[in-house]
């Protein structure tokens, strides 16, 4: 983050700025300089250079100015939550093994975190957060030019470090600022919590370059989110569907929001009608894109887009960047066509960490990246993603996708919120079942009511869920985004209650 940080440092030697607001209140550049200055002596030790530093990222600012101090010291940063297991800790340390680890205390002695670094030095910094800092010699050459290691959930249940370099951050935040429309101090809002990729890009980064306030909130709140948002002038933040939705719920309509130009989100399955009726809700523009932790934020709409775009596909590519769909044999589809999505880009990753070293991904042979989702792209050049390529139930050998059926019951103007889970059945094989949230001021809705909207919809009836169970919220990640692993739990369990119902009888529901 060299070029980022003195950028920022420059600014602040012209005037000082207010440069976070968090749930302590505001914070000035030059204050985080000067936390930062002190956090570099402590990393440290004997002038050793900044190397590998792994870091408690909380929605404050010590996350800001430890940036710095990584920045000012040539160091590589690392991210981890406060909510890490001590066995997900290890399995970082193992992959990213640190030359420098800073945590609040009882997150290092939960984590055994020195036992990580050996031979570290103890000192505090952050105004009582550890740092342990490890000998040298530190050599961040082992990231190829990597600056940022952030964390994110791999298929076996173990953490994945994505390894991103400083001009792929630059590049994803200058083509969404540039879509948005952000101009130079301006203020941006995160509210996803910093441990993330996105999060960390769209908010510490993306700050950093426009010189203007980033509004932290440490803990989601519904209502406390978009009113700091709207006290503090923010002109633009990134969040998960459910955020928006929940949001926009809690607005009831009094358009809170109106000053923010626009909200991007991603990172789950969408549905239009829901976004629009968020939008409608807290007064602004929502933007529905499509990225990952591999390949930061690459495609998005505009804010003056018609609402079919923004909330009924995923935006267009940003310049540079080209995103496909292909069929299994790598053939590329043309407009229409529903195949593999693969990207390749100027935002795409370096690899991920293993060993203390950098695993280059698996490309095509010329350099896409397979994603895992399911694309259309469309003659206008945007592009709508349809899902997973792994989210389907298959019932007596026939594959249901589970977008396509979560979008026709999110339709209906009563459902706030909805996850098709697959239920094991020992004749069928799965069957589906459906978790909804009811908008508020809605009443909860029986499996017969929602069968049919969607015979309404035009769904075919053997993609109609047979099971239907009203919650109060879907489980959701530490990042706010759909937990569907959780869902499926959930699922079962409320199917567990209907035991006493006669085995296999479709068409039933449940309630909580």
């Amino acid at each position: 983050m060299r070029q980022t940080v003195r950028e920022f440092q420059e600014r602040a030697e012209r005037a000082d700025f207010t440069a976070v607001v968090d749930d302590h209140g505001r914070h000035g550049a030059r204050e985080l300089l000067e936390s930062a200055a002190g956090l570099a002596d402590a990393m440290t030790p004997d002038g050793t250079p900044g190397g590998t530093v792994l870091l408690q990222a909380d929605n404050g600012w010590r996350t800001v100015a430890a940036t710095l101090a990584v920045g000012m010291t040539g160091g590589v940063l690392a991210l981890v939550s406060r909510h890490t297991t001590r066995a997900e800790f290890a399995a970082a340390l193992e992959d990213i093994r640190p030359d420098v680890v800073i945590a609040e205390p009882s997150a290092v002695e939960e984590w055994r975190a020195p036992e990580g670094v050996p031979d570290a030095r103890k000192a505090e910094a952050l105004a009582g957060w550890t740092v342990l800092a490890g000998p040298g010699p530190r050599d961040v050459s082992r990231w190829s030019g990597g600056s940022l290691i952030g964390l994110t959930s791999g298929s076996t249940g173990r953490p994945k470090g994505v390894v991103q370099s400083e001009s792929a951050l630059r590049y994803a935040c200058s083509c969404t600022a540039d879509v948005n429309g952000l101009r130079e101090g301006d203020a941006v809002a995160a509210i996803v919590p910093l441990s993330s990729t996105a999060a960390y890009c769209f908010g510490v980064c993306m700050a950093l370059m426009l010189g203007g306030p980033l509004v932290l909130s440490g803990r989601w709140d519904r209502e406390e989110a978009p009113a700091r948002m709207s006290a503090h002038d923010v002109r633009w933040t990134m969040c998960v569907p459910t955020m928006a939705l929940q949001m926009g719920s809690a607005a009831a309509g009094s358009r809170v929001l109106e000053g923010v130009r626009s909200i991007t989100v991603g990172g789950g399955p969408m549905d239009r009608g829901a976004l629009a009726r968020a939008e409608r809700s807290l007064g602004t523009r929502i933007l529905r894109v499509f990225g990952m932790s591999e390949c930061l934020g690459h495609t998005s709409p505009r804010p003056d887009d018609p609402e079919e775009i923004r909330l009924g596909r995923d935006g267009r590519p940003f310049p540079g960047t080209e995103l496909r769909a292909v069929a299994p044999d790598g053939t590329v589809l043309g407009a229409g066509r529903t195949g593999r999505a693969e990207v390749r880009g100027p935002s795409l990753f370096l690899g991920y960490a293993r060993d203390g070293k950098v695993e280059p991904p698996a490309l095509t042979p010329d350099g896409f990246f397979p994603t895992g989702d399911l694309l259309t792209t469309g003659d206008d050049g945007t592009v709508t993603v349809m899902g997973r390529e792994k989210d389907v139930i298959i019932r007596g050998g026939r594959n249901l996708d589970i977008t396509e059926i979560e979008r026709a019951v999110a339709a209906h103007p009563g459902i706030a919120r909805a996850c098709v889970v697959p239920l094991p059945d020992p004749l069928l094989g799965e069957r589906a079942a459906v978790l909804v949230v009811a908008e508020d001021g809605h009443d909860r809705l029986g499996l017969q009511e929602l069968t049919e909207h969607l015979d309404r919809t035009g769904l075919s009836k053997a993609k109609w869920p047979e099971f239907a169970f009203s919650v109060d919220e879907l489980p959701q990640t530490r990042v706010g985004k759909l937990d569907r692993s959780g869902a499926r739990r959930l699922a079962h369990e409320l199917h567990a209650r209907l035991g006493s119902e006669p085995a296999r009888q479709p068409h039933r529901q449940g309630d909580t």
